[in-house]
């Protein structure tokens, strides 16, 4: 199991905002010396420069235990009309901000590149900066291939265990930190970031959970907003176990879409119809839930679980559908799960030696202190039965993936609610109508929360929409990085 974690006229743009020509930002009561940091960029290959900032553990003892935050950029290509930083973050929580931009840091427009440093950074908690690791990687492999569709009590019983282990090993080897890396602590580092980066106000790029955290940030500093593009937006007024079903609905609109694509392609190999490539889907996930597939990964046999992540994995992005294909063929026709292993194993960052990343035990670390969690393990079995009634394959699956939060040893009472950051400049919401992750509802909710939203449509499919590949939303996108000018709302690219 596990928690798995988004063509129209544009409006014309003119004009540069510079983020040097806005006053400097009031600096937080206490937290002067954070936001006076210079910090020391040194080469760290292949033209990328990196640092490290120091942000407090606990913000109520800014003198107390700090935390060092990795960041890396690549500078901007005309330093005589550079803007400023254009910072990011690539999700999760628990993704790499840093292999983000190592990655993907040249694929920015060519008027970001040459304008702003393109900048990443790891998330208190996340890989390079004093990271959460609370697991092994046996003990993860045992996590991920517990059966996530329990047919009676005692399977039920079972991921009670894993999950309430998860959460005993993250509070003997990480209790200290666990209370202080949720998203509002993130949120707050970002705009010491802002600082030590020298611009005057925040030019931001988020996707998936950046998305959660770039809303945050805007909620806590609106007046502190030069451009924000939330892409792939996460809906922060909805409870832990409604974010998760609502993301497995997700997947099962990406699934159908998958289908239809495969039977309008012709020679469809597991059904003549959408319907019937969705039941076939269905029948090889039962049978694996009764008798787990070989691989030829070492012993490993594969699960349901682990085969429900293999697709999921490949229905993140649409170009992975030709694999999909491959790997449901291979494992339907050849009974041999090998493909479908490989992409759960890339969907978690497992590596080939049996390690894994720490972005699973982050993102459970995160996710349980943002938000109130199911009080035991009936009531939230109760959570996960809703779910499969309105997504049977990934229902089970995506919900039951939460459940170390049941039993973790930081609990929060903070309810939900909408963010509106009254006063801040207009921000752009990005919402791909077929996303599996994300939702596209959840991002016409957040652009209608936020008061100065501006929401623009991909009608498309994978997860979010920037660098994807569609010219309509990567220019529009671009120009209101560089002038600050959104989008008309409403604008829908295809």
């Amino acid at each position: 199991m596990a928690t798995v974690l988004a063509l129209a006229t544009v409006t014309a743009c003119s004009g540069d905002a510079k983020n040097e020509s806005t006053p400097p930002a009031d600096v937080p009561a206490g937290l002067d010396s954070f936001y006076a940091q210079k910090p020391t960029w040194k080469g760290c290959g292949d033209d990328f420069q990196c640092t490290t900032v120091q942000v407090p553990l606990d913000y109520s003892k800014p003198s107390g235990e700090k935390v060092g935050i990795s960041v890396i950029k690549l500078p901007a290509q005309d330093k005589s009309d550079r803007i400023g930083s254009l910072l990011t973050n690539p999700g999760g929580p628990g993704g790499s901000g840093i292999d983000f931009v190592r990655q993907a840091g040249r694929a920015f427009g060519d008027d970001l590149r040459r304008r702003f440093d393109i900048v990443g950074f790891d998330p208190r908690g996340v890989a390079a900066s004093d990271p959460v690791r609370c697991n092994s990687g046996p003990q993860l492999d045992a996590f991920f291939a517990t059966d996530a569709s329990p047919d009676d009590q005692n399977e039920t019983n079972i991921l009670g265990e894993q999950g309430k282990a998860f959460a005993e090993r993250c509070k003997t080897k990480a209790a200290p930190e666990l209370p202080h890396v949720g998203t509002v602590d993130a949120a707050r580092d970002i705009d010491i970031l802002r600082a030590a980066l020298g611009d005057n106000k925040l030019t931001y790029y988020g996707a998936s959970y950046g998305t959660y955290l770039g809303a945050f940030y805007a909620e806590q500093f609106p007046k502190n907003i030069r451009a924000l593009v939330l892409d792939g937006a996460v809906d922060p007024q909805l409870s832990s176990t409604e974010l998760l079903t609502e993301q497995a609905k997700g997947f099962e609109t990406a699934l159908r879409a998958f289908a239809e694509d495969c039977v309008r392609s012709g020679g469809c190999p597991f059904g003549t119809t959408t319907d019937a490539v969705i039941a076939s889907i269905s029948s090889f996930l039962a049978a694996t839930d009764k008798k787990p597939l070989p691989s030829t990964r070492g012993s490993r046999k594969v699960t349901e679980s682990l085969a429900v992540m293999g697709i999921a994995r490949a229905l993140y992005v649409k170009e992975y559908w030709p694999v999909l294909r491959q790997s449901l063929i291979q494992a339907m026709q050849k009974g041999d799960g090998t493909y479908l292993l490989t992409l759960a194993d890339e969907m978690v960052e497992r590596k080939e030696d049996g390690s894994y990343s720490n972005q699973t035990d982050a993102n459970m670390a995160v996710n349980c202190v943002d938000k109130p969690n199911p009080p035991d393990l009936a009531t939230y079995g109760k959570s996960a039965a809703e779910a499969a009634k309105v997504a049977p394959r990934f229902g089970p699956f995506v919900v039951w993936g939460g459940l170390p939060c049941v039993y973790w040893p930081v609990q929060i009472k903070q309810q939900p609610k909408p963010i509106t950051a009254k006063g801040a400049a207009p921000i752009v919401v990005i919402g791909t109508i077929r996303d599996p992750a994300t939702p596209y509802k959840w991002s016409q909710s957040l652009a209608e929360q936020l008061s100065s939203g501006v929401l623009l449509t991909f009608d498309g499919d994978g997860h979010t929409a920037y660098l994807q590949g569609n010219s309509c939303v990567n220019e529009a996108t671009d120009k209101y990085l560089v002038t600050t000018e959104p989008p008309k709302d409403g604008t829908t690219c295809r």
